[in-house]
């Protein structure tokens, strides 16, 4: 199994052999969606808040006595059941949504996100992308320049999406220029998890043959 290989203008310069474990996996929908699900949990910061009855302010007096008015007995103007007073059942900002995602499970995710994309043809290899200006314009050219290559031409249209940009190392040099960009993602190809490829349409591996001896020996 091989893919070919592109420069940063978009020409075919080689090709590169696919490591089978990566790219030939079956695609496993429930496992994606169960492992996917579980990332997407324990990234979860639980924001919403509604006060109980023990948090909302006043109601520390008894509204009336006990006994003897021939109404209902409350104890506080705070109850649920009165207006103004605490919520039931309501969101909480101490919930967990986290959950545990196997090292195993994780690394078959992965090959079974990239094996689908690989197969759908929204994988691309670069050789290599220079940058020496150091400018977003250069980032922006070399978009253009992909976007030239048939089944990639959305990647400089797209608003949001549109690229994730996995390479070997992150230098100061991609990362500052690629930063402006706001479709594309640029991460450490050791760091890439099939919760953030699943987020992009494209995926771009640079130095795609030293980026697969990172993912083997993740994906086992």
């Amino acid at each position: 199994m091989e893919s070919k290989v592109y420069n940063q203008e978009g020409k075919e310069v080689g090709s590169v052999v696919l490591p089978e474990s990566i790219f030939g996996a079956k695609w496993n929908l429930d496992m994606v969606h169960q492992t996917v699900t579980s990332m997407l949990g324990s990234r979860r910061n639980a924001v919403a808040h509604a006060k109980n009855r023990g948090e909302v302010s006043g109601g520390g007096k008894k509204p009336w006595r006990q006994k003897g008015t021939g109404r209902a007995r409350h104890g506080s103007t705070r109850s649920p059941i009165w207006v103004g007073g605490g919520t039931t059942h309501g969101p909480r900002n101490d919930k967990n949504y986290s959950r545990k995602v196997n090292k195993t499970a994780a690394s078959s995710t992965l090959a079974s996100v990239l094996s689908k994309k690989f197969k759908d043809g929204e994988i691309l290899m670069l050789n290599e992308i220079k940058l020496p200006e150091k400018k977003t314009k250069e980032a922006v050219s070399v978009l253009k320049a992909i976007a030239g290559i048939k089944g990639f031409e959305s990647i400089s249209k797209k608003k949001t999406n549109a690229l994730y940009l996995s390479v070997p190392s992150i230098s100061s040099d991609i990362k500052r220029t690629f930063r402006n960009i706001g479709n594309v993602d640029v991460v450490e190809t050791r760091n890439i998890n099939a919760a953030d490829i699943l987020g992009k349409k494209f995926i771009a591996f640079v130095a795609p043959e030293e980026s697969f001896k990172i993912l083997t020996a993740r994906i086992k």
